[in-house]
């Protein structure tokens, strides 16, 4: 099976000291490090050259800087007269774009924006996505980005990232050159099997990657030209997509079987081939792959998948920020009651996360698997199901309940105090479950966790009324806080991976890790934890404000990499490099992109002097 976290028990037994200890310390390091100017991130600008001039420039969205070309810069560059004679800075231009972003209403035409802006300027697109996460993370990912997927076809216009399909097979070695940056720190790629909760998109699941690498800029710090997204484009069972005029896939049904493997195995031996300390994060695979290519690949290539571990490790991020919230310790975990509803990779992957916590905190893995019941479309999994079950469903299968059991049912005899919601459907956490559940547990956790929106198994508003007001939320997508009949506000957490998988990718970029384990996204999840103020904890958050999100990237990226070092899996730093945790804080904080404006030169007309 594959496992997801190991809590390494000294950490649990030391948890409640150092949340106190952390807690303490964020309001101080937001104020100083991360403030203004004081942001240690915004390193000073290096000039670089470029042998690019004039219009060559305007038209590449990497060295693009629009009206805020320097004057001197234009003369270097034979931009003038190219330009209106304007010099704009890049807080101009940002409250620019802002200010067309706020005054459009509909969020698909917001992306549009931002896409265009996204294809003329990388450094203001990503300079906005600092500036603002909270209000444009839902725009450029969930909830915005499974309608982008949908409508992908239709509104394509610049190609981004790239393609590996069945047509190119026995290609994909030469095909790795095509990509022009040498340095790819980061790929995120899909064969788009699965898309949020919306199925089957194939090809158009490309927004997926340029979703989430455009996250891995602005959150983990990590630069555009050292990303690449991608589509294994493997055909699509999806008929109404084949159908479509607009579809820009292999018009053909999914490979399956040895051809499916043996293709996504070429595509894993061409990208380390060219990029050898690459991170590959596999994205939205249909669980029948997605489990036996992790299991495959994590300890031969430096992967991860962020369904199945990214998922589980922010939801046991989530469930222990919940028992801080309940006043009680980290260790607590191995007493929770869990009910999963859905049963694909990520509700399993959850589960499996969930299950090695409660061993490291001192259960039997028998004991352990007795806290779980997992639900799919067709009720409570049993061992009766033997047949038809997946060896990691198996595991987490009852042998004491009947097969098929509603939710209600399953609330009612197992009296769970923790409620996930990871099967893309509307309502499948009833009235009636949150209801049994909250008179038979005084706080309850309720996590509905599937994207887009539209697909969210419950809403907060929902929890919180069928809960009394005493329900501790958490979802997948945003939602606004929660007004209550008593006056009260409530607000939900968000649940997302994004603040999960920046930090281990800026980690395992920065350490050149040999592969990532499950104790270093353990530490991933602690960090989530430790990151929060405590005004946030008195809001009964169970993560940070999104708005803190590059903090909190810094934090995951360095508990990261004291686990990987400690574990004997970096391959860049010793201990003799970073002797303690303020040298590693200063230094991870120095490898962070922030998006800014440098100087531009021709190199033909530099001398250098050599001493």
């Amino acid at each position: 099976p594959v496992c997801c976290a190991v809590l390494p028990v000294a950490m649990l037994a030391a948890g409640r000291s150092r949340w106190l200890r952390r807690s303490l310390s964020v309001r101080a390091v937001a104020e100083d490090v991360w403030s203004g100017t004081q942001c240690a991130s915004k390193n000073r600008a290096k000039t670089l050259r470029t042998k690019q001039k004039g219009m060559d420039i305007l038209n590449d969205p990497l060295w693009n800087k629009g009206m805020a070309f320097s004057v001197s810069e234009r003369d270097r560059l034979h931009l003038r007269g190219l330009l209106p004679p304007r010099v704009k800075s890049i807080e101009v231009q940002q409250e620019r774009i802002m200010r067309l972003l706020r005054a459009e209403p509909d969020p698909i035409k917001k992306n549009l924006q931002l896409q265009d802006l996204h294809s003329r300027n990388e450094t203001l697109y990503h300079r906005i996505l600092v500036e603002h996460t909270e209000e444009l993370a839902p725009l450029i990912y969930t909830p915005t980005v499974g309608h982008v997927c949908q409508q992908f076809g239709a509104q394509f216009s610049r190609s981004r990232g790239m393609y590996f399909s069945s047509d190119d097979r026995g290609e994909f070695s030469t095909m790795v050159f095509n990509w022009p940056h040498d340095d790819v720190h980061v790929i995120c790629v899909t064969d788009g099997s699965r898309i949020l909760g919306l199925g089957d998109l194939g090809a158009h699941g490309m927004g997926i990657p340029i979703g989430k690498l455009a996250l891995y800029a602005a959150a983990g710090g990590i630069a555009p030209h050292r990303v690449m997204p991608v589509v294994l484009d493997v055909g699509t069972n999806n008929q109404a997509l084949l159908d479509d005029p607009d579809y820009v896939g292999v018009r053909e049904r999914r490979l399956e079987g040895a051809e499916y493997y043996d293709m996504v195995d070429e595509f894993m031996e061409a990208v380390f081939e060219r990029w050898p300390q690459v991170v590959v994060q596999f994205e939205d695979f249909e669980t029948s792959k997605a489990i036996p290519l992790l299991a495959k690949y994590r300890h031969r290539y430096r992967c991860f998948n962020d369904d199945i571990q990214g998922t589980g490790a922010t939801v046991l991020a989530g469930v222990l920020g919940a028992l801080r919230l309940q006043r009680r310790p980290p260790e607590d975990i191995r007493s929770l009651r869990v009910a999963v509803v859905g049963a694909g990779s990520a509700g399993i992957g959850v589960a499996q996360a969930l299950h090695m916590a409660m061993q490291q905190a001192g259960l039997s893995a028998k004991a352990a698997y007795s806290n779980f019941y997992i639900l799919d479309q067709d009720g409570l999994q049993s061992k009766a199901r033997f047949s038809s079950l997946t060896e990691e469903q198996m595991a987490f299968a009852r042998a004491d309940l009947p097969d098929g059991m509603a939710l209600e049912e399953v609330v009612e005899q197992a009296k769970p105090h923790l409620v996930l919601g990871l099967s893309g459907k509307r309502g499948t956490i009833s009235e009636a479950a949150i209801r049994k559940m909250a008179a038979a547990v005084e706080r309850p956790i309720v996590m509905p966790l599937s994207n887009p929106t539209s697909s969210c198994e419950i809403t907060p508003e929902e929890a919180y009324e069928w809960s009394d007001g005493r329900a501790i939320v958490a979802t997948g997508s945003p939602f606004e806080p929660v007004a209550l009949a008593d006056g009260s506000i409530k607000t939900p957490s968000q649940c997302n991976n994004m603040y999960i998988f920046p930090g281990v990718g800026l980690a395992a970029s920065v350490a050149g890790v040999q592969q990532i384990t499950d104790g270093m996204l353990y530490a991933a999840a602690v960090a989530c934890v430790d990151a929060m103020t405590p005004e946030e904890v008195a809001d009964g958050r169970t993560f940070p404000d999104i708005s803190r999100i590059r903090q909190v990237s810094h934090t995951v990226a360095c508990n990261v990499i004291e686990k990987a070092m400690a574990e004997g899996v970096g391959t860049k730093l010793t201990k003799k490099q970073l002797p303690d945790r303020a040298a590693l804080e200063s230094f991870v904080r120095r490898k962070m992109y922030y998006p800014g404006y440098v100087p531009l030169v021709d190199p033909s007309q530099v001398s250098v002097t050599r001493r």
